[in-house]
């Protein structure tokens, strides 16, 4: 791998100079950091992470190589890379490839060997910012300017960028891994759930699989009428990036569903859902990105170790009285979960999939089933 310089520039003015690996070019976005120590493939095909520069706090990237298995959709959708130290020589039976490989075919602009600590630091600090990352325009002032000229996420709608282009039905011929998995396959009476998508992680629809459910996925300007249609015994709201307010049409959408049947909401759902029963969503200093994420189940008092990834959070007073807390973050005591009272609805801010992340929280799936039965 050639070694060509590259600089990240920060809207604050903040300039760090490393290398290229991945695509040569010019790449902007909101730089966030993200603690994983592993699954950076399933990260970097996350396409909650539209329109954002991700940044590894873990040193050493890349070392177990990238394979066909272990994406989260088609293709990378975040904007650029920044990582530490990547790893020219990766090791592991399933590798098929480098990352730097899959970055440049996927058009990815990464840099490494700047000091993501520092990098880090300032962003927990000051909070998510706009940045630029070049190989290709290395005047750093320009690129400062470049980064203070940047729109950012609020007010724009990503969804539309990364949902499906027309309804299918989910037939993966891979299931969830053994390994992963303590519980066999639920083959009991099966459920028609529709899934929007928002910009839907592969693993989610693979747990409904498991679960006991037969899925059809649907464009995120789905109408009402045409998923109440499907007949389904439950309509499941992914994740998907960006600023949920924005997704107008999915709010309007989701009003129409209400009380029509069993809900369930994840991340970029959660908030929508929480939108479209009269809430208000606020940004994030600097977001929940990570697999080490403490939640507290208010029902059972039990704390999970939960994976997450999102910019805006729910403010649950403003909804009602309709609605209750059932999970909070320990950490900043943001919202993690809302159930409804009078319906069969409930929502969870963080990833009970995973992919990657710990395993705590796949019993929400359980939830799910036995709210449609």
């Amino acid at each position: 791998m050639k070694t060509k310089k590259a600089i990240l520039a920060l809207a604050d003015g903040t300039v760090f100079e490393g290398y290229s690996f991945g695509a040569e070019g010019e790449a902007g976005g909101e730089v966030v950091f993200n603690t994983s120590m592993a699954g950076y493939q399933e990260i970097l095909t996350d396409p909650s992470y539209k329109g954002q520069i991700v940044t590894m706090t873990y040193p050493h990237i890349g070392n177990y190589g990238v394979n066909e298995e272990d994406v989260e959709s088609s293709k990378p959708h975040l904007s650029g890379y920044i990582v530490k130290e990547v790893s020219q020589y990766p090791s592991n039976w399933r590798s098929q490839k480098s990352l730097h490989v899959y970055l440049k075919e996927n058009g990815v602009v990464g840099i490494q060997g700047i000091d993501t600590r520092a990098l880090t630091r300032r962003l927990r600090d000051y909070g998510s910012i706009e940045g630029v990352i070049s190989t290709v325009e290395l005047n750093a002032k320009h690129l400062v300017s470049k980064a203070r000229s940047a729109s950012g996420i609020v007010g724009h709608d990503l969804v539309k960028e990364v949902t499906c282009g027309k309804s299918y039905v989910w037939g993966d011929s891979v299931p969830v891994s053994s390994k992963q998995l303590a519980v066999s396959r639920i083959e009991e009476k099966r459920f028609k759930v529709v899934v929007y998508d928002f910009g839907v992680k592969l693993n989610i629809l693979r747990m409904l699989t498991h679960y006991g459910c037969d899925v059809t996925v649907v464009p995120a300007n789905t109408t009402a009428e045409e998923a109440l249609a499907m007949n389904p015994d439950g309509i499941l709201l992914s994740n998907g990036p960006g600023d949920p307010e924005a997704v107008t049409y999915g709010i309007d959408n989701i009003k129409k569903l209400i009380g029509k049947k069993p809900i369930f909401g994840i991340c970029l759902g959660h908030q929508l859902l929480g939108l479209a029963l009269g809430g208000k969503t606020y940004k994030l200093k600097f977001g929940h990105h990570g697999g080490n994420q403490p939640v507290m189940d208010l029902s059972t008092r039990k704390v999970e170790i939960t994976a997450q990834n999102h910019n805006f959070a729910l403010d649950l007073d403003s909804i009602g009285s309709d609605v209750e807390l059932t999970h909070i973050n320990l950490s900043d005591n943001t919202v993690e979960g809302m159930r409804h009272k009078r319906h069969p609805i409930f929502s969870i801010q963080y990833h009970p999939e995973s992919s990657p992340g710990p395993h705590d929280s796949w019993y929400l799936f359980e939830r799910f089933r036995r709210m449609m039965s």
